[in-house]
Order: structure tokens, then sequence, then C-alpha cells
């Protein structure tokens, strides 16, 4: 029988939720990764991956990452449309700030019903992102793919809208606020600085130079 979110405790689908981020970032899932991004020990981590192996959840090996299985893979999306609705509805209906979401949608994720999860996605009109601009998985937990341009993917003087902006930093968060360089805000590249230099850029609120592993992550559209 398939495992759904709601069967696992809220540990167990921050791993899962967790080791869907790191895949989707192009990271190996070990045991070390794992530790690291969840702030545990490696005693703590070795633990739940063998328990959500023996739930199918997880494919386990050793010295190989671990890997998600399909039913993996769908608690991981069901778990990111709870987080990123959450933050949609503090953002438009409650007047959150980007940067206090985050961690009010890790709290109140595992607590959302599937009644209450749809009757928030009619309210917000059925919305396909999030504040930050990552997407949201529809009600069949199929996800579309993020925005495929960064700002250091623009040509001098083109502009653009911000359609994402790196979502796990409060701080980082504050300060594009601040520049105005957050979704739906319009964005033009003046110049990429040579030998590794900065990125400058106009804004509503003016003109920001941005180092380049921050304008690469700063998703266009």
């Amino acid at each position: 029988m398939a495992t759904s979110a709601h069967e696992l405790t809220p540990a167990a689908q921050d791993y899962v939720k967790a080791i869907y981020g790191l895949e989707s970032a192009g990271k190996q899932a070990t045991t070390s990764s794992l530790a690291k991004r969840m702030g545990v020990t490696a005693p703590s981590v070795v633990a739940m991956t063998k328990r959500l192996a023996e739930l199918g959840l997880l494919e386990r090996a050793p010295y190989r990452a671990f890997a998600l299985t399909g039913r993996g893979r769908k608690v991981a999306l069901e778990m990111l449309r709870h987080h990123r609705l959450i933050e949609r509805l503090l953002v438009e209906r409650l007047g959150y700030s980007l940067d206090a979401v985050h961690a009010e949608a890790e709290l109140l994720e595992h607590a959302l019903s599937e009644e209450l999860e749809a009757r928030i996605d009619a309210q917000l009109g059925f919305p396909t992102h999030d504040p930050h601009g990552d997407p949201i998985p529809d009600p069949q937990l199929r996800i579309a793919g993020a925005s495929g341009r960064s700002l250091l993917d623009l040509a001098p003087a083109e502009r653009a809208i911000v359609a994402r902006v790196p979502d796990g930093d409060p701080g980082l968060l504050r300060y594009l606020e601040k520049l105005a360089l957050v979704p739906g805000k319009e964005v033009e590249l003046m110049s990429i600085g040579p030998f590794g230099g900065p990125a400058t850029v106009r804004t509503p609120s003016g003109e920001h130079a941005l180092n380049r592993d921050l304008a690469e992550a700063i998703g266009v559209a």
C-alpha cells in the first residue's frame, strides 16, 4: 500500500523533502549532506533513512547516495505543495514579508489536511508559483520546471522581470526586498565586471552591484 505524507511523522516528512531538495539541486543525498541540511547527527540520519527504506520511500545501499523512489518523490511533492501554498497564503492574505514565510510554512505544512489544502488553493485562485517564484506542484503532484534564465544570462542593457529569488536565507531576502529585486519587479543588467567582477543591475530602487553567485541564483522571465 502506498504511503502518503499524512501517515509519516513530521521528522520523516522533513527528511523526504530534504532529500528531494538535494536531488533537485543536482547534489547527492549522503549521510553527511543530509546531516548538515537537517542539523542532526549522522546516526540520526542512518536510523531515519533505514526506516524510510523499509517504507519503500527511499533506496539505500552501502557507499551510495540515497535516492527517493517514485512513492518517496510523491510524498516530497505533497509536502512541497503544502509548504508553497502556505507561503502564498501568508503573503497574499496575511501580509507576511518574503523573509518571514519560510519558517512559518515549515511549521504549518505538517498539519495541512487535503481538504484545507484544496480550499487554500481555490481561495488563492489556483496559483502556480510561491512568493519566491518557485513552482507549486499541482493537485496531481506534477511540477513545472523553474525559470531557465538567470540575471547573468541577460545581455547588457536587456530588461526582464524577476521570476525567482533564493528562499533559504531571511537576511538575503530582506536585502533583496530593499533593492526591489523580488519577483514581479523589472530589472536591467547594466554590465558584468571582467575577471569575475560583479554584475551591476538597475531596479526600481536604483543601480546595485551583485556578486556573481547571487546574480546566477536569481531567475528572470
